[in-house]
């Protein structure tokens, strides 16, 4: 079993959807009433709902995506800061982490990263 669903709620649909879609490679799925799914390869459920004023969260949340390599992590970062999306962090850059974390179009805060893979279990 493993998490499939995250549901957001959004000023706008269409700025949300094309920064998930350029970003974190989501595509459109469905829409249930004005609820907007996206997914991704993996089979990651993005649900987006308007709403004129999202509540606020706290200022610890987070969601992250996890990337193949240190490299495309810091490539990704690049890409990002090169196109303007906020920054909630800046680059951690160690042997076995490299992270950072960026702001979606309401502020949500997603955490991009590699790290090492653990070893195998038994191994």
């Amino acid at each position: 079993m493993q998490v499939n669903h995250l549901h957001l709620h959004v000023r706008d649909l269409e700025q949300s959807e094309a920064f998930y879609v350029r970003w974190f490679g989501f595509r459109r799925h469905v829409t249930h009433g004005e609820i907007l799914f996206l997914r991704d390869a993996g089979g990651l459920d993005l649900a987006l709902a308007p709403d004129v004023e999202p509540a606020a969260l706290p200022a610890w949340f987070h969601f992250g995506f996890r990337l193949e390599s240190g490299d495309a992590v810091r490539a990704l970062r690049t890409e990002m800061v090169a196109a303007d999306v906020a920054m909630a962090s800046e680059l951690f850059d160690y042997d076995d982490l490299v992270s950072f974390r960026c702001r979606d179009p309401d502020g949500y805060a997603i955490e991009v990263y590699w790290e090492t893979p653990a070893p195998a279990e038994g191994g």
